[in-house]
């Protein structure tokens, strides 16, 4: 008798594994009095209704550990079976060993820029077959979100408007690379990189379930743009909205602290280093956390959110349990540049752990560069040696 009652409560359910315990509870305890409204048949004593509570709330939580989905395993098979797909030349071009120093290179410009030969390393879009492009888009979407899979398609749908803008064949959305460090295994440490003009994603994996994401970069040019076919078109509008959105709240005395100079820098400062110069952003400036009012915290979150909400809710978890992206007490906000949308402008968030660094001047401030950096803890360093002294 209580089968259907079961069935119609999975279907009430739309992500399990990501409710809380008191919505199941809720769920749970409406469907009850639904079920018992129309089944007066089944109005049992108290006691037995809290078995049924109790047989339910555990059924439903192996059902949503039977159909979710472990990032670790996804990206795994996703990078097995890209590699299966390449011919002895296609590996040699994507596939490095966990050591290679190239790991920890990384480059947001296009690859004529590079230096010091020019050239970016890894298997372009362009050098792959049909299948072969199918499983890079695959893996890709192993580690992002669906809007981050969306924006991450759009940047690169940019470099063929530039190409029509400019007609330089520098910009062409079939120059983006895959990079595979290390043996893919959902249990083992290896990581995977997808990079060319304006994105660069980093993914680091230590045991399968410990995950690194920076650097993670983001960049637009156009950020919106301007004539032909995609007019109106707008890449990267939350990180900017957001943080403008933010700054304008601010009282005088908050953006005597916040707001550093008037004109921005021309670039993150952060630009292509692997590792962070410390200096530059320690000892924090800025207006603190703990200068502002519980909207205020909301909104600065909500900036964070936009870098963060890119990448799979999953794999956030796994970030965030070992480091609040915003620290309760030591988080900075800094602006630098006009408040007036179309120019100069730059702002960071930055905590003991990261940084959200974004800065938009070049080309008439319609050119964006967005970034999520972890100060100690890039392409995985510090979760890497944790392990290494366990072991």
């Amino acid at each position: 008798k209580t089968l259907p009652f079961m069935r119609s409560t999975m279907l009430s359910i739309r992500y399990p594994t990501r409710s809380k315990p008191s919505r199941f509870l809720h769920i749970l305890k409406d469907s009850i009095s639904l079920a018992w409204t129309l089944r007066p048949d089944l109005a049992f004593d108290c006691h037995l209704n809290m078995k049924i509570l109790t047989i339910l709330t555990l059924f439903l939580a192996l059902l949503g550990k039977a159909f979710a989905h472990d990032p670790a395993t996804d990206m795994a098979t996703a990078a097995q079976r890209f590699i299966l797909s390449l011919d002895d030349k296609a590996k040699k071009e994507a596939v490095f060993s966990w050591k290679d120093k190239e790991r920890e290179r990384w480059h947001f410009v296009p690859g004529n820029f590079i230096k010091p030969n020019g050239k970016r390393l890894g298997l372009t879009l362009g050098n792959m077959k049909p299948a072969q492009r199918t499983l890079a888009h695959a893996l890709l979407a192993s580690g992002l979100s669906h809007r981050g899979h969306l924006e991450a398609s759009t940047i690169m749908i940019l470099e063929q408007i530039l190409f029509e803008m400019e007609g330089r064949d520098i910009r062409d959305p079939s120059l983006y690379h895959v990079s595979i460090f290390g043996k893919p295994d959902a249990s083992g440490t290896w990581g995977w990189r997808f990079e060319g003009h304006h994105l660069s994603l980093n993914f680091t994996l230590v045991n399968g379930r410990i995950f690194s994401v920076t650097p993670s970069f983001w960049g637009a040019s156009p950020a919106e743009v301007k004539e032909g076919a995609f007019k109106g078109l707008k890449v990267l509008a939350d990180e900017e909205n957001k943080a403008r959105k933010f700054v304008r709240s601010l009282s005088p005395p908050q953006r005597n602290m916040a707001i550093l100079s008037d004109k921005a820098p021309r670039d993150i400062l952060t630009g292509q280093d692997s590792v962070i110069d410390r200096k530059t952003f320690f000892p924090p400036k800025g207006l603190p956390i703990t200068k502002m009012n519980s909207r205020q915290k909301g909104w600065l979150a909500e900036i964070v959110e936009a870098y963060a909400a890119k990448h799979r809710p999953e794999i956030i978890e796994q970030v965030t349990a070992r480091n609040p992206l915003l620290d309760p007490e030591q988080t900075y906000f800094v602006w630098m540049g006009s408040q007036r949308a179309g120019e100069g402008h730059y702002y960071r968030i930055q905590t003991p752990k990261f940084l959200f660094e974004y800065d938009s001047t070049q080309n008439d401030a319609n050119h964006v560069h967005a970034v999520w950096r972890d100060f100690d803890g890039d392409f995985g360093r510090d979760l890497l040696g944790e392990h290494l002294a366990k072991d």
